[in-house]
């Protein structure tokens, strides 16, 4: 289990924390000096430290404190730090904190306080090592997969992603349908072809066919071929994409706009694998493997009399769900990063990086047009962009700020009233029970430690936006929009 580390040179406060800390389950061990405190940092499983200002009576201006904090971030730059200071030292204590320090404690302290604001951080230093722990193997995962599979070049760091892509491989040498769903631009396509691409049919055909962009009266020449003559127009004989997939996949996108007459007749297709060409009585057969891909909700569909049940579980053997972006935070930078490489390669520009404020401007952005909307916002910064560098305004998002903090359309502080972008959340009243409080402070703490970015500080607890917006609003916790 994680200690909590306390550095003071007076053995009084320091028996007093200890006692404090191991009667709140939390274990302590204790030192009087820097050079101690720092060899235990170096040894021991630290989760806090929590460090006085001062360590030599002559001097009260926590110049010793500064030096030790600093020496700490060296060591390492995640470790929470709660500084213990006296009124003196105040002012020192909160430049700190603009430096990464954790938060102050004035001296006396409040014991309840200090309890729950440790406790705290030594839950997010818990969480931090465990997600670290995560994302390695998760690393070694996809690293393994790729390995061993065509990906298509997919890419992806977050576990809800890796997840569809490990389940997209391993029902992929399987000749039944596949039924991709997601929201528009989450990257079903992609999905798709990474199926082909490891069946066992992929050196045969992958015809796409976007049900949407097809005319309903021209549906069944689409699909089945037509013979010339056979309407009005068709003056040669032409090959559907039934038969043109023959041996291969066929991948029906957009099914959910199929008209309700042309659902039967790709029903009898599937039922018995056999076709006719419009204006032909030659019937035909086609091995063809199905795989379709909609965003619209079927069983819905299906209860308003939109879509036909019997086809739904015919295509639905397997149904393979790809999140939106705004539920895999973690993907958004690493995709930024790509894209941004083949777009500056695409339009012949030097190699461009993605500033600060921009990439805090993408954790922040709600992304409704998934990954096609931040393709277009990298592509639109590539074109506008002269220097090498990206910058919010480049990307259609919030300009940088006067006071030169980081920008976001989600600018928040997780203390004060207002409204939040995401989810809207109720006016209600935060819990009073121990639990509940405690696991607010959590939150609290981690969208300061994220500066507000509620991607980020859902990462780093290891939730979903949407999920922890629904925390938040259990406990009352209400965002302020920041003036830009």
């Amino acid at each position: 289990m994680l200690k909590v580390l306390i550095i003071d040179d007076q053995p009084a406060v320091r028996t007093a924390l200890e006692t404090l800390f191991e009667v709140h389950g939390l274990p302590a061990v204790s030192v009087g000096s820097p050079e101690e405190g720092l060899h235990l940092l170096a040894t021991e499983d630290i989760g806090a430290v929590v460090q006085d200002m001062n360590f030599a009576q002559a001097n009260t201006d926590g110049a010793e404190g500064v030096a030790l904090f600093r020496r700490i971030r060296e060591l390492d730059a995640d470790m929470p730090v709660l500084l213990m200071t006296a009124w003196t030292a105040l002012e020192t204590a909160v430049r700190l904190t603009k430096e990464g320090a954790a938060d102050y404690v004035a001296k006396p302290w409040d014991d309840d306080k200090l309890v729950r604001t440790v406790k705290n951080l030594v839950n997010l230093r818990a969480l931090s090592q465990e997600n670290t722990r995560l994302r390695a193997q998760g690393n070694r995962a996809r690293r393994s997969l790729a390995a061993q599979h065509d990906l298509r070049g997919v890419v992806y760091t977050s576990p809800q992603m890796h997840e569809v892509v490990r389940l997209a491989v391993s029902i992929a040498p399987s000749d039944v349908p596949v039924l991709i769903t997601g929201p528009n631009g989450s990257g079903k396509e992609k999905l798709a072809e990474i199926v082909q691409a490891n069946s066992r049919r992929r050196d045969r055909p992958f015809v796409r066919v976007n049900v949407g962009a097809l005319p309903e009266n021209l549906f069944e020449a689409e699909l089945f071929g037509a013979e010339a003559g056979a309407f009005t127009g068709a003056t040669r004989m032409r090959v559907g994409r039934f038969e043109a997939a023959d041996g291969g996949t066929l991948f029906l996108d957009e099914l959910g706009t199929l008209p309700f007459t042309a659902q039967a007749k790709l029903l009898r297709v599937l039922q018995t694998g056999e076709f006719e060409r419009l204006g032909s009585s030659t019937t035909r057969k086609a091995n063809v493997r199905l795989v379709s891909a909609t965003n619209v909700d079927l069983p819905r569909a299906i209860a308003t009399g939109q879509f036909r049940e019997d086809l739904y579980f015919r295509l639905n053997v397997i149904e393979l769900f790809v999140p939106p972006l705004a539920d895999r935070p973690d993907d958004i930078l690493p995709l930024a990063e790509h894209f941004l490489v083949e777009h500056a390669k695409r339009e012949g520009k030097p190699p461009m990086r993605l500033g600060d404020e921009a990439r805090a401007a993408l954790l922040n952005h709600d992304f409704s047009g998934n990954v096609r909307e931040l393709q277009n916002r990298i592509q639109r910064a590539v074109l506008v962009e002269l220097s090498d560098t990206i910058t919010p305004g480049d990307l259609g998002l919030a300009a940088a700020r006067p006071d030169g903090r980081k920008p976001s359309p989600t600018a928040l502080s997780p203390l004060a009233g207002g409204a939040a972008s995401g989810p809207p959340a109720a006016q209600r009243a935060a819990p009073t029970d121990a639990a509940s409080l405690e696991e607010r402070a959590g939150i609290e703490e981690a969208l300061l430690r994220a500066g507000g970015v509620v991607a980020k500080a859902a990462a780093e607890m290891g939730l979903s936006r949407q999920a922890l917006y629904r925390r938040m609003e259990r406990l009352g916790i209400v965002m302020e929009r920041r003036p830009r």
